[in-house]
Formats: structure tokens, C-alpha cells, sequence
């Protein structure tokens, strides 16, 4: 071994370090909005580091034309086959399975820059419900913008199969999703009322804030008291539903936080400074009313919520 052979492959590492962490908020994007979950899309990262490095650092770097798309389609590729087994543990999930929220700390550029091409939590929903290859194609191309021809080279699939993918995906997630958006004052000010009335047992404001046709789902994964194990429809159901669990088990010295939950504001609900229960709202068409609740109280997907200083206060009862 020659004495420059480490210091070289040193600098090669280096090199390619520098070059995966200015691509790392892009492929944590990509993957996140694939699978669903923050502590399965670090281990995607970290796979595709280490194919990174083993072509790239322990390698030639300038092997590689194009560094990001080779990313890209390394961590995809991971993604997908860990989809089989998030898959596999949705199947003997106890009660509704609802995505692991991104939750913000009200701090740093690059974390707004994350949520701007995140989707919401609702939408994450949705896209469950797609086949992995629908999902990647979306989420690559409705999201993240990137042509057909791309995603083709990305998934190894023709340019005419990737644009039926993409077809089909958005079919199905139009029919579930309306095109409409609330404003985010409208969503912050309809957060605040809703949790407000739930967390107060109100069920007169509820009522009133709650749309008719209304759903409720709720994530405790088995490990802390849920709302439902099922999901629960309709106003009065709902309704009843939730003031119910406050009168029976209170609130104790629970603290509310509004924080941006997937880029919506959304309420976090503190015990302590542990993390209890993550409350997202979708909204009607009008933004005046409550269509969906999702609440995620797993402690398992709430291990990277942090209480963080100096943010806005909400009610706490």
C-alpha cells in the first residue's frame, strides 16, 4: 500500500460525503412521501449511503455522471422493497395505521424547505392506498416534479408504462382528494376551535365545527389508549366520541402546542415535555368545517416529536 493510498481514499470519502448530504433533504423528500414513516426512510438513507460510498467513496466518484439521479434511484429502489415490509406490519397493526408525522420545531430554513415538498397528512392517507409503483411515480412526479422519462430510468420501467402509472395514481387520488386547499390562517384558526371544543369536551362547538359526513381516525398502534379502534363516521358518532374519552379518562396536565404538522398547522399535544398525541384536521371544500381527524398517540411515531422552546402556546385545559 502506498503512503498516499489512505489520505487519497480519505479525500474520495469526503467527497462523497459532501456530495450525499447536499442530496440528503431531497432523498429524505422522496422516500418519506413514499413510505410513510421517518424511522423506516432513515434506514432507506442510510442503504443507500452505503451504496453510495461503496460505488462512489470507496471508489471513483467521477464514475458517476450524474450524482443526484443515481441517488435517486438508489434510495427509491430501497424504498421500495422496504414497502414490503411496512406492508407486512400493517397487517397485524392494531387499529387504524395512519403515517408517522413530520413535525416541525418552528426552527431552521431547511426544515420549511422539507415540508414545501412534503405532502400532507391526509393526502399520505390516500396514498396508501396506491400500489407501491403508483405511489413512487406520484410522488415523484405530482411532487417532485420530475418528467416521465426520468422516472422510467428511475424505476427501469418504459416512458409509456411510467405515464400509465401516473395516470392511474392520479385518478385515484383526485376521487379522494379534492383539488382545493385551505388558506393557512383558515386551517390555524379551524385548528384551534376544533381542539378547543374536543379537549374542553364541548360538544355543542363541536357540533357545530364537525361536517356532517366527518371521520375520525385514530393511532395508538396498541401501545396507549386510543380514541377508536376503528375508524368512526358521522358527526354525532364522532362527537360523542370524542367529548366521551375526555370525560371518562380527562386530559390531565396535558399542554397543547399549534405547531406545522406535514407543512398544516396542526395541534401537539405535550405530557410533560413527552409527546402524547399528534392531531391533524382536514378540512371541507369551504375551509369553515372538520371533514377528517387523525390522531397519532403511538409513542413509536412520536419519538422524534421534541417540545422545543419558545413556541406558541395553545389552550391548555
Amino acid at each position: 500500500m502506498s503512503e498516499t493510498s489512505l489520505p487519497e481514499t480519505g479525500d474520495r470519502l469526503d467527497r462523497a460525503t459532501g456530495v450525499f448530504v447536499a442530496h440528503r433533504e431531497l432523498l429524505f423528500g422522496v422516500v418519506y412521501n413514499v413510505l410513510g414513516s421517518v424511522a423506516d426512510t432513515e434506514d432507506v438513507l442510510q442503504e443507500t449511503w452505503l451504496s453510495w460510498t461503496a460505488r462512489g467513496g470507496g471508489g471513483q466518484p467521477e464514475e458517476v455522471a450524474n450524482p443526484r439521479a443515481y441517488l435517486v434511484r438508489v434510495a427509491v429502489n430501497h424504498a421500495l422493497r422496504r414497502r414490503a415490509t411496512i406492508t407486512r406490519r400493517q397487517e397485524t397493526y392494531i387499529g387504524p395505521w395512519l403515517p408517522e408525522p413530520l413535525v416541525s420545531t418552528g426552527e431552521g430554513a431547511d426544515e420549511t424547505a422539507l415540508r414545501a415538498e412534503s405532502v400532507s397528512l391526509a393526502l399520505l392517507v390516500v396514498l396508501e392506498s396506491l400500489s407501491p409503483l403508483e405511489r413512487a411515480v406520484f410522488v415523484l412526479h405530482d411532487v417532485f416534479g420530475y418528467p416521465h422519462t426520468e422516472i422510467a430510468d428511475i424505476l427501469d420501467r418504459t416512458p409509456a408504462a411510467v405515464r400509465q402509472l401516473a395516470r392511474r395514481a392520479r385518478a385515484h387520488v383526485h376521487d379522494r382528494r379534492p383539488a382545493y386547499e385551505a388558506h393557512p390562517r383558515v386551517r390555524q384558526e379551524v385548528t384551534e376551535r376544533f381542539v378547543r371544543a374536543a379537549l374542553g369536551g364541548d360538544i355543542a362547538a363541536l357540533m357545530e365545527i364537525l361536517a356532517p359526513d366527518v371521520t375520525v381516525w385514530s393511532d395508538g398502534g396498541g401501545n396507549r389508549r386510543p380514541a377508536g379502534l376503528r375508524p368512526v363516521h358521522g358527526r354525532d358518532k364522532v362527537a360523542r366520541l370524542l367529548t366521551g374519552y375526555v370525560n371518562r379518562h380527562g386530559i390531565g396536565d396535558l399542554e397543547v402546542r399549534f405547531r406545522q404538522v406535514n407543512g398544516d398547522a396542526a395541534a401537539v399535544l405535550f405530557q410533560g415535555a413527552e409527546p402524547f398525541a399528534v392531531m391533524v384536521v382536514d378540512l371541507t371544500p369551504e375551509g369553515d368545517r372538520v371533514s377528517g381527524v387523525y390522531i397519532v398517540s403511538n409513542p413509536e411515531k412520536l419519538t422524534r416529536v421534541e417540545r422545543g422552546e419558545g413556541e406558541e402556546e395553545g389552550p391548555r385545559s
